[in-house]
């Protein structure tokens, strides 16, 4: 049976920018991705270098720009949740959980990527992890929770009051030209970065050569510390 895997995020690009790497390892190793954004990133600042877009086409060419960066990284299945972008902490708590349980329900998922409600930055980030984990507590029960972490942060997790237990270090080494591939595709948002546009090679010496993790159910089954998915059993 095929292993599927879960990002429950916010904006388009915060699937490229903070866990591209990741994505596209598994979906070389044939997992089943599934993408849900919160929202369409429409009230974002940048608008291409020079300028080309306007509040009204920002969210369609965000859209087609995640679509895009979705191809790129092997995500199987797109969806948004249709909320405007910088308001999802405002939305009614037990509507947006129960909306994202039904997801889960329907979906099944055998790991769940989203932010730590406290930790993830943005407003809108740390509000979709906080909905995206009581629904998973909610409803999956055999599935693995983690929290994406930005840049080699968790390297030192004491500093947040982890371990290095509590962390899965995802080698990504092999997926940089994917995972700037992916940056790439996001026009709007990087041509205002000028070494994502720089030969190849200088570009992809600005990435880490890993991705972090932090586990978020002290229940979840074992597994490797280098592995989202659960060690098979029998090994």
């Amino acid at each position: 049976m095929k292993r599927k895997l879960l990002a429950v995020l916010a904006h388009p690009d915060d699937e490229s920018f903070i866990c591209g790497g990741t994505l596209a390892k598994y979906a070389s190793d044939d997992v089943e991705i599934t993408l849900v954004s919160a929202t369409r990133g429409e009230m974002g600042r940048r608008m291409g270098n020079p300028p080309y877009l306007n509040r009204e086409t920002m969210p369609i060419i965000r859209e087609q720009e995640l679509r895009q960066a979705c191809e790129v990284l092997g995500i199987h299945r797109l969806l948004f949740l249709d909320i405007r972008d910088k308001t999802v902490e405002f939305i009614e708590p037990e509507s947006l959980t129960a909306r994202i349980a039904a997801l889960m329900e329907e979906l099944n998922p055998d790991v769940v990527l989203t932010f730590h409600e406290r930790l993830g930055g943005h407003p809108d980030h740390c509000a979709i992890g906080k909905a995206a984990t009581a629904a998973f507590h909610r409803t999956l029960k055999s599935a693995t929770l983690y929290f994406i972490t930005f840049g080699e942060a968790m390297e030192h997790p004491e500093r947040y009051g982890y371990t290095k237990k509590d962390v899965v270090k995802i080698d990504v080494r092999q997926h940089l030209k994917t995972k700037l591939a992916s940056f790439r595709a996001h026009r709007c948002q990087t041509e205002i970065d000028k070494w994502v546009w720089e030969e190849d090679h200088k570009a992809l010496a600005r990435f880490g050569g890993f991705e972090y993790f932090l586990i978020g159910d002290k229940n979840a089954l074992p597994r490797m510390e280098n592995d989202l998915f659960p060690v098979p059993s029998g090994v």
